[in-house]
């Protein structure tokens, strides 16, 4: 494999393709292959080939990814979970301790508020909410608490507002808090949080890393050697890795992620800039409208505007699942980030779990994964949805 040096002076297409994928030595297969194994020989007693002994603690397949991922990111090392959520759950072991506080966004995914607010309470670490785009209140929020963490997401799920990363991340540190971002809904494609000044980035590697709906993962993405280490540490002792056959199928993914994410981005302004002349549409959140408030700053951050397009239908909620089940193109689920558009209702669907919190969603909100077909097919689609 090359060395990370080498990689880095590469393109990020080139490093899709080739990061962590060199042809297998022993075949001069294109493709790495699927280690499907849990256990390998040892030459003697501690004698293993390339430090592989067991395939929770390393496997060749996830390593490819592993290493495509950190490359892709601009990382030093990156790790491969069962899940996005078995990523966060092992970041956050890492990062913090019992009594320690987390900021988190105001409007954020509503697993990772489910995973703060259920699960990491009864384990002694607090957080509370914050409007992240704006930066005096999230200033104000530091010097109160003093958090440990700040956890960002950038465009947020599912109102898309931006957050300024290379700002945020001057206010964490000087308030003595790692920042760590979520990255899922622009990909490493749009954007690379590490570059600007984020301690770890974490993804659904289910949504566009993978981009085809057929498998389920998670990574964290670092710079520094210590904090990997510890990280490394607990994703061995906690054991959510993902597996290889789930590893081999994001690689695969990956290879067109690139070219998937322009026609995503594409599509998506197609949409957004209809829906904003809709008579039946109230207010349309994406960054790629000059009139969104986080314009200019999505514009100067990120490559381009995500595949993510949120509306509020102006006849309320009922309209608005009415709307959701008229789609005949947009399928009706949850997820995202797949070639295949979907559209989902999220205060009755993927966000859920923040009913009844400073989290909660309005009832007139449908979110769009805009996906890579025909745009006009897409556009008939939602027009005749919106009647």
């Amino acid at each position: 494999m090359r060395a990370p040096e080498a990689l880095g002076a590469l393109g990020f297409e080139t490093l899709a393709i080739h990061a962590g994928q060199e042809p297998d030595p022993y075949t001069g297969a294109v493709v790495p292959p699927i280690y499907q194994t849990s256990t390998y020989k040892q030459d003697g007693v501690g004698g293993t080939r390339g430090g592989y002994e067991y395939s929770r603690t390393s496997n060749p397949t996830r390593n490819a990814l592993e290493e495509c991922l950190a490359a892709l990111e601009n990382g030093t090392r990156a790790f491969a979970f069962a899940s996005g959520m078995a990523a966060e759950d092992c970041l956050i072991r890492t990062l913090c301790r019992p009594g320690d506080h987390v900021l988190i966004p105001d409007d954020a995914y509503g697993g990772t508020f489910r995973l703060f607010d259920k699960v990491l309470t009864r384990w002694g670490v607090s957080h509370e909410t914050v409007r992240q785009h704006d930066l005096e209140a999230v200033r104000r929020a530091a010097a109160n608490r003093k958090p440990d963490l700040i956890w960002v997401e950038t465009p947020t799920n599912p109102l898309l507002s931006i957050v300024d990363l290379k700002a945020i991340a001057g206010l964490a540190h000087e308030a003595g808090a790692m920042l760590v971002t979520d990255n899922t809904f622009a990909s490493p494609y749009l954007q690379r949080p590490l570059d600007m000044g984020a301690d770890a980035v974490v993804h659904s590697t289910t949504k566009y890393l993978g981009g085809h709906s057929d498998v389920v993962g998670g990574a964290v993405v670092v710079k520094d050697e210590e904090l990997a280490a510890e990280l490394a540490f607990t994703q061995n002792a906690t054991g959510g890795i993902a597996g290889p056959f789930d590893s081999w199928l994001t690689l695969r993914g990956i290879k067109t992620l690139a070219v998937r994410m322009d026609r995503h981005c594409a599509n998506a302004d197609r949409i957004a800039q209809m829906l904003t002349g809709h008579p039946a549409v109230k207010q349309v959140c994406y960054p790629g409208l000059a009139e969104h408030p986080g314009h200019q700053l999505a514009a100067a951050q990120m490559r381009g505007f995500g595949g993510m397009v949120s509306f509020r239908v102006a006849a309320g909620p009922d309209e608005a699942v009415a709307v959701c089940a008229r789609t005949k193109l947009f399928t009706l689920g949850e997820s995202l980030g797949g070639v295949e558009s979907l559209i989902e209702h999220p205060a009755r669907m993927t966000h859920a779990s923040a009913a009844g919190s400073a989290l909660e969603v309005p009832a007139d909100l449908v979110r769009l994964s805009v996906g890579i077909e025909d745009a006009d097919d897409l556009l008939a689609d939602m027009r005749q949805a919106l009647g």
